[in-house]
């Protein structure tokens, strides 16, 4: 499985952004996934997942209210929507993937998933 993950740029405090994660090598109805990210002298840390179908999320909460994972499984892509953005959510953003052991799971350790995309930046100024 390789994933893609895009959508990432500059943004002003306030703003919004939607990073796409794009899988290929195989379909994606049966790979839970997830976004991470790192800001810049810290670690990665879990931010949002969705299970095979979608029926299940799970978000970190500093980032409840403000972010939405989505997963459209006809187009092998998972969306975070990124809305009211501030500056500490300033990092690289990883996507994440794994065979889901149901259909409802959801996984927020970084050593659950099998494979991870390059990483996009977002940048939020004050």
């Amino acid at each position: 499985v390789q994933l893609q993950a895009s959508g990432g740029g500059l943004v002003q405090a306030g703003g919004y952004l939607r990073l796409a994660c794009a899988a290929s090598g195989r379909t994606v109805s049966n790979l839970a996934m997830g976004w991470f990210r790192q800001a810049p002298g810290k670690g990665r840390e879990f931010v949002a997942a969705i299970s095979c179908s979608g029926v299940s999320t799970y978000y970190t909460y500093s980032v409840k209210g403000r972010f939405t994972i989505s997963r459209d499984n006809a187009k092998n892509t998972a969306y975070l929507q990124m809305n009211d953005l501030k500056p500490e959510d300033t990092a690289v953003y990883y996507c994440a993937a794994r065979i889901g052991d149901r259909d409802s799971d959801v996984y927020s350790r970084e050593y659950s998933y099998n494979y991870w995309g390059q990483g996009t930046l977002v940048t939020v100024s004050s």
